[in-house]
């Protein structure tokens, strides 16, 4: 049995991620748990996870590539859209389901110690079912087109790396927060859907920073998607590389990572009490 010992000379910020470890079971349990709920009794079963992404892929290729005829750089639309629909729908699945985390998880939360930040983290791994099929579409599509990844495939685990610490960081951010303030459970929704439009997953960033003054360029780049979904499209279909604006999008993600983990901590010691 793992011991707990409470030491008043440590900082309140800080995290104990041994501890973390010593509940990797229990990480484990709640993702596996997730998974099986996420589509028991459900006529279509897994396949829901293969509808979902290719309705939103023709939705895409008919709205903006045939309708909007959104420049590509020469890229078949569906293969470029796809791309960038590979790291969203990580980000928004995890966004959307940490946000309610610990609240689904109050009777646990009231009745056992554990350190709560493993509700939100397990919803990380489930997240991984969506991406991979995501990366599924990728291969098929540019296998279809006959399109060959470029040599920038080397930095693609940085950009997945980013896409796993930016959905982290907002989600551990929401599900902190909407504890306190369950105004937060409307809010998720209307974020998942504004953020699928205000970041570059249909379209170029560039036809976006182009048409804005600097300013508005640093606003844009405020979403922390913005330049991960960037990035992870160059890694693999090459082109144009990352605007120098989308390293200010890269530091907004470690910074809402950083304080996402320190007002977590915070707030963990009365989870119980106003959950």
């Amino acid at each position: 049995m793992e011991k707990l010992v409470v030491d008043a000379s440590k900082p309140k910020w800080h995290i104990n991620f041994k501890e973390l470890w010593a509940y990797k079971d229990l990480f484990y349990i709640l993702a596996y748990r997730d998974l099986r709920v996420r589509y028991a009794q459900t006529f279509l079963g897994l396949l829901w996870a293969f509808i979902q992404p290719l309705a939103t892929l023709i939705i895409f290729t008919v709205v903006f590539g045939a309708v909007a005829e959104v420049g590509t750089d020469g890229i078949p639309y569906p293969l470029f859209a796809v791309c960038g629909m590979a790291s969203w729908s990580y980000f928004s699945f995890v966004l959307n389901q940490s946000g309610n985390s610990i609240i689904g998880a109050q009777e646990m939360v009231k009745k056992i110690y554990f350190p709560r930040l493993v509700i939100p983290l397990s919803k990380a791994l489930v997240g991984f079912v969506d991406f991979g099929i995501a990366m599924l579409f990728v291969v098929i599509l540019m296998v279809y087109y006959g399109f060959i990844p470029s040599a920038n495939i080397i930095y693609l685990p940085i950009f997945i790396i980013l896409t796993i610490i930016s959905a982290l960081a907002v989600g551990i951010w929401l599900s902190a927060l909407t504890i306190r303030y369950r105004d937060f459970q409307h809010v998720v929704p209307f974020l998942v859907q504004f953020g699928l439009y205000a970041t570059p997953v249909g379209y170029q960033a560039k036809d976006v920073i182009n048409r804005l003054p600097e300013w508005g360029s640093f606003i844009y780049y405020a979403n922390p998607m913005a330049g991960v979904v960037e990035g992870f499209r160059w890694s693999l279909l090459g082109g144009d590389p990352p605007s120098i604006f989308a390293y200010f999008s890269f530091s907004i993600v470690i910074i809402l990572f950083i304080t996402g983990l320190l007002y977590f901590k915070r707030v963990e010691k009365v989870m119980a009490d106003i959950v």
